[in-house]
């Protein structure tokens, strides 16, 4: 069980519950929201949720102003005085919309509660500095470790000015993705590859080899992830490594020749806050001998080829010895029909 951030900082007893009604409404935006990150409001009344927000598609509200937005109309036209709990840093520049922090101020809201600082270097606690200045109670780190993971990939392009990078691969018990004539349909069940599709849904870009698409000719959508319509989903960008053929069902792609962390870098600087690597096994051995994996979610099928001539899980050369493993922790496993579903990420 996870420890809450809120057993070791200052709070009321209301801030856990508000704070997860919070995360709860991030989580339905997480899969419009890109390049912005997936934010989640509530705004109290007397200990009370009277209004809840979420981030808008680009463009739109951002959650702390759709939570007061619907709190003062459910609240008879003001909530002066009232408590608002947000899992991000509200904003304190101007962008396609005003800052969050001034509308907070106006809005007569006494305490906030953030979850975690942001840090985009628009913000970087200067949103909490200046609610505090204008005489507001401020308090932070309410499910600080809960929130941190639901916003994973944009606090990583933040700090780092890349996406995270998430290799996705489906296995056989004893490591394989492949038959040794190639095939690979199917290693795993349909709730596997419907949650590979959801996957799909959340991430901005997915990059294969040509060497997949010329073996497997993928599309590399969201058609089997049946909440992708409801949830505002769209296909993400398609990245290929190398030439790609003409007729492909993977276009409209994008090709990539060369330098992988020149890859990196430009969807970078294009916003993509999330690369999802789905690539085969020659693939998924560069972006690992290069250290840009960091995440891993990998399925197992209770399936054996039972030998060593089925394709590995990553081509290229291994390290010599033991001591030079790559080591990572296991940060959730779970079952999707007959598989496991295994998500890891590299030793700190």
């Amino acid at each position: 069980m996870v420890e809450h951030a809120d057993d070791l900082t200052p709070g009321t007893s209301g801030d856990g519950p508000a704070m997860d009604a919070a995360i709860a409404a991030a989580a339905t935006a997480r899969y419009r929201t890109s390049p912005n990150p997936w934010v989640g409001s509530v705004v109290l009344v007397d200990g009370l949720i009277v209004g809840t927000g979420a981030t808008e598609p680009p463009g739109g509200a951002h959650a702390e102003r759709s939570a007061m937005d619907a709190a003062t109309l459910a609240n008879g036209g003001s909530i002066v005085g009232s408590t608002l709990v947000t899992t991000l840093e509200p904003c304190h520049h101007e962008g396609r919309t005003g800052p969050c922090t001034e509308a907070i101020v106006a809005a007569g809201v006494a305490r906030v509660v953030v979850a975690i600082e942001d840090p985009d270097p628009k913000v970087a606690g200067r949103g909490i500095a200046h609610l505090r200045d204008a005489g507001l109670d401020v308090v932070v780190g309410i499910r600080a470790v809960e929130v941190a993971e639901q916003l994973a990939p944009y606090l990583h392009h933040r700090r780092t000015g890349r996406p995270q990078v998430v290799l996705k691969m489906a296995i056989t018990l004893d490591g394989r993705i492949a038959a040794p004539d190639g095939s690979s349909r199917w290693i795993t069940g349909p709730e596997a590859r419907a949650d590979v599709h959801r996957m799909r849904a959340e991430s901005d870009a997915v990059c294969v080899g040509s060497g997949t698409v010329r073996a497997d000719d993928p599309r590399l959508d969201v058609r089997d992830w049946p909440d992708a319509e409801v949830m505002g989903s769209t296909d993400p960008r398609r990245i290929v490594l190398g030439a790609i053929p003409d007729g492909a069902r993977v276009l409209p792609a994008e090709e990539h020749h060369g330098d992988l962390g020149v890859l990196l870098d430009r969807l970078g600087d294009e916003g993509v806050l999330q690369l999802l690597v789905e690539g085969g096994a020659e693939v998924a051995g560069r972006f690992h001998r290069e250290g840009l994996v960091d995440r891993v979610v990998a399925y197992v099928a209770p399936a054996l080829l039972g030998g060593d001539d089925g394709r590995p899980l990553l081509a290229g050369a291994g390290v010599a010895t033991m001591a030079e493993a790559w080591r990572g922790r296991f940060t959730d496993v779970r079952r999707l029909g007959d598989d496991l579903r295994i998500e890891l990420v590299p030793d700190a």
